[in-house]
């Protein structure tokens, strides 16, 4: 479906943190730079026939104070909207509240840089447990889907996906994604220790395979 290494290496991911209402917040940034406009880039992540063409079905008011749902998985509230450049919106989920907040940016030798920012609060549960990998593997499985519609036109196909994601190489991207949400983690100050149990989770439970005693070290 994809080439696994060249996708991984694609994009930049980072941790950090910022100062929210609720008080401190972990931060988790991806990147990747596509050979398209900011603005058809704009309509991908925004018109809501489109979306479904390479994520999920959303329903709802896409505007700023609209609410959205995506089926299955987050709905929130529209924040801000500053098209075709970004916006920000609530990403609620499980009973958690966290944002995302989308820039569009013409990168300097053609294309356009998609850089994601996934914001929970200091005292998220998911990122005690998971770490950055809790919320960043499942947008890197996100970026495939945007990467492959964005090469070919097409939609993807969701059975062919579950497929690819159940097997073999989907497993060798988690394997991959969660490591290199480790490695951003270190970078940003976290112990290693910690780090390493953190993603061993995400690696888990994402392919099924048992963390073991690693659930220890942190």
């Amino acid at each position: 479906m994809i080439d696994v290494t060249h996708q991984i290496n694609a994009v930049r991911r980072r941790v950090g943190s910022r100062v929210i209402e609720a008080g401190e917040g972990h931060v988790v940034t991806l990147s990747q730079t596509y050979d398209s406009t900011v603005e058809d880039l704009w309509d991908a992540c925004t018109n809501p026939e489109r979306i479904p063409r390479w994520f999920l079905p959303v329903t709802g008011d896409l505007r700023v104070g609209g609410k959205y749902q995506l089926q299955g998985n987050a709905n929130g509230t529209v924040e801000s909207c500053d098209p075709p450049r970004g916006f920000t919106a609530t990403w609620e989920f499980d009973g958690n509240v966290s944002w995302i907040e989308l820039r569009l940016i013409p990168a300097e030798d053609g294309g356009t840089r998609f850089e994601l920012d996934h914001i929970a609060p200091d005292d998220d549960e998911k990122w005690a447990q998971f770490g950055p990998g809790a919320v960043g593997v499942g947008w890197d499985m996100a970026l495939i889907g945007l990467t492959l519609h964005l090469s070919t036109g097409e939609a993807v196909n969701p059975q062919e996906f579950m497929a690819w994601a159940g097997g073999e190489e989907g497993r060798r991207f988690v394997v991959l994604s969660s490591e290199g949400w480790y490695a951003a983690s270190v970078s940003d100050g976290e112990a290693e220790g910690v780090a390493r149990a953190r993603a061993d989770r995400t690696t888990a439970a994402y392919t099924g395979a048992d963390a073991g005693a690693d659930a220890e070290s942190d």
